[in-house]
């Protein structure tokens, strides 16, 4: 018995009110393996039975007929998403450079990532390929989506390799949710982690909530939100639909929920998805899994992260056979080193070394098989830093030694760090000199993209605001000849946009640009305006609000 227990229990002879159970947990290593186990399996039922629906439906619940059927089969079609090979980004930092790694080293072995990525991910690993190191890669200053839901659906491996222990997960929150998100965007993550670490010991999920609530800043609005979905789930009991409706209504409705909110990526109504599935999924993993799908949003993630804690909290071996017998253990996950077996062995190897640091021990029990001694810890939640109360940058920079490192250098077009219009103005410098854009909006991150629906090296924009377009500009001076304006465009999908052409204040084009992204060819003939100079206008202006983005492959005049 070590001597902080042994103190503890000399306390408790003379109060007779602690236990060791109290201040001990113990769970063999068996044990662990198999719920850890369910923890990942978990996480591919949820992303693989979703995947078909994911954003085709925001602010609106998901009907029931169009729920896709959950076949054995598809446990295997998740192997390729990111989802769960991100976090194994992380892992194989820890695995390479142990439980010390820094932060700066996490940021390098990011940056070098292969896969594609979006929203948060897509911004902060920018960030560090372009020498802003961690962890201003996560800063508002320079990233707009640091609320996103990133960190969210990748924190679920810090939960699965420190059984028991919050201030671990809290600490890996902290090292790799900082690479990529800020505020709310690294709690959620924090939140999800802690709910998988409690879930090792605990059935009762209320308490799993109140687990990963523990782990982050009461103060916060993601923690408002978790306290509401109780709440509401309290009140409402039996209709899941009713709890949904409150959530849109303040947190997608309510401007003083919408700061720095990017759309239906914001990690809380993202994180409220996951908790309608848990709270009103009574343990099911299938009521679980449609629940949280049908909330809509980000529909393979949320029902991914909340079929994780439901994984670990029954483990692989209670699992319903229908969703288990056809995994595949060989095929490797995209882009990482692990297949299902590797991936288990690594975990064990980091959940060992999480154990022993953080005050644990690992005995030898009777059957000669080794168990984790893991003492019970209050959680100790960072510091409060929302987004729209930014503390000041660190001014971290990676040294040229640092540097040398990341594989992946930006294309001169992709400059401007933060600032969206500074960005797309770099762009359009390299890629179509002459041309000045407006005030971008931050939605999105705005700027040079390497490809786009196949095309090579484009300039993406986006509205200011729901009521400002963002315009392209070019003084123009049309030879006697005539000439024309030959211009390629495309919407985001899911999105779409107004586009104007405008020649000297004149419009002479109209046209939404919609439906399917594809590219679309204009030519406006300045014929008319021969032997003068013109200007020349091109707006994205918005149409709705939803994914408002314009791109431009082309814009040559000949």
């Amino acid at each position: 018995m070590n001597n902080r227990v042994a103190w503890i229990l000399a306390i408790a002879g003379l109060t007779g009110c602690v236990t060791l159970a109290q201040v001990e947990r113990r769970l063999s290593v068996a044990d662990y393996r198999d719920r850890m186990k369910g923890g990942w399996v978990g996480q591919i039922i949820g992303v693989a039975w979703g995947a078909p629906t994911e954003f085709k439906f925001n602010d609106a619940i998901i009907p029931e007929d169009k729920v896709p059927g959950w076949t054995p089969e598809l446990i295997n079609s998740a192997f390729g998403q990111d989802d769960l090979y991100v976090e194994m980004t992380f892992l194989r930092s820890l695995e390479e450079y142990g439980l010390d790694v820094s932060i700066r080293q996490a940021g390098i072995d990011f940056a070098n990532s292969e896969y594609r990525l979006w929203c948060a991910n897509e911004a902060g690993r920018n960030n560090l390929r372009r020498g802003i190191a961690p962890p201003d890669s996560s800063h508002p200053k320079f990233n707009s989506r640091a609320n996103d839901i990133d960190y969210q659906i990748e924190a679920d491996f810090a939960g699965l390799i420190a059984p028991g222990l919050p201030n671990a997960v809290i600490a890996l929150g902290e090292k790799f949710g900082r690479l990529m998100n800020y505020g709310d965007g690294v709690y959620g993550g924090q939140f999800m982690g802690g709910m998988i670490a409690e879930a090792f010991f605990e059935q009762d999920l209320g308490k799993i909530v109140e687990a990963g609530l523990a782990c982050i800043p009461a103060e916060s609005q993601y923690a408002e939100m978790v306290r509401d979905l109780v709440r509401w789930h309290r009140e409402n009991p039996g209709d899941w639909q009713k709890a949904w409706a409150l959530c849109l209504q303040k947190y997608r409705k309510d401007p003083a929920y919408q700061k720095d909110n990017n759309g239906g990526i914001d990690v809380k109504i993202n994180g409220a998805m996951i908790l309608l599935g848990l709270l009103y999924g009574q343990g099911d993993m299938e009521k679980t899994v449609v629940i949280s799908m049908r909330g809509g949003y980000d529909s393979d993630c949320n029902p991914s992260s909340a079929a994780g804690v439901l994984g670990t909290r029954a483990g692989f071996s209670k699992l319903p056979a229908h969703y288990t017998r056809e995994l595949k253990r060989e095929p490797a996950f995209s882009y990482t080193a692990y297949n299902v077996p590797a991936l288990l062995d690594v975990c064990e190897r980091l959940a060992r070394q999480v154990v022993v640091r953080y005050g644990g021990r690992i005995e030898r029990g009777p059957d000669g098989q080794d168990v984790f001694v893991i003492p019970r810890a209050a959680a100790k939640p960072g510091a409060y830093t929302p987004t729209w109360q930014a503390g000041p940058v660190a001014g971290s920079r990676f040294t040229d030694e640092e540097y040398a490192k990341i594989r992946f250098k930006p294309h001169p077009a992709d400059v401007g760090g933060g600032d969206p219009t500074a960005r797309v103005q770099g762009a359009l410098d390299v890629l179509f000199p002459g041309w000045r854009t407006s005030p971008n909006g931050r939605d999105m991150e705005p700027g040079y993209r390497a490809e786009y629906l196949g095309r090579q090296h484009v300039v993406m924009t986006h509205p200011l605001d729901r009521e400002t377009g963002v315009t392209l500009s070019r003084r123009v001076d049309v030879p006697a000849g005539g000439a024309a304006l030959t211009v390629a465009v495309a919407n985001h999908k899911g999105g779409d946009f107004l586009l104007l052409a405008k020649v000297d204040g004149s419009e002479v084009l109209r046209q939404k640009i919609e439906g399917k992204p594809n590219w679309q060819t204009f030519v406006i003939d300045l014929a008319p305006y021969a032997g003068k100079a013109v200007t020349v206008d091109l707006v994205n202006r918005p149409d709705g609000w939803s994914w408002e983005a314009a791109y431009w492959g082309g814009m040559e005049v000949k």
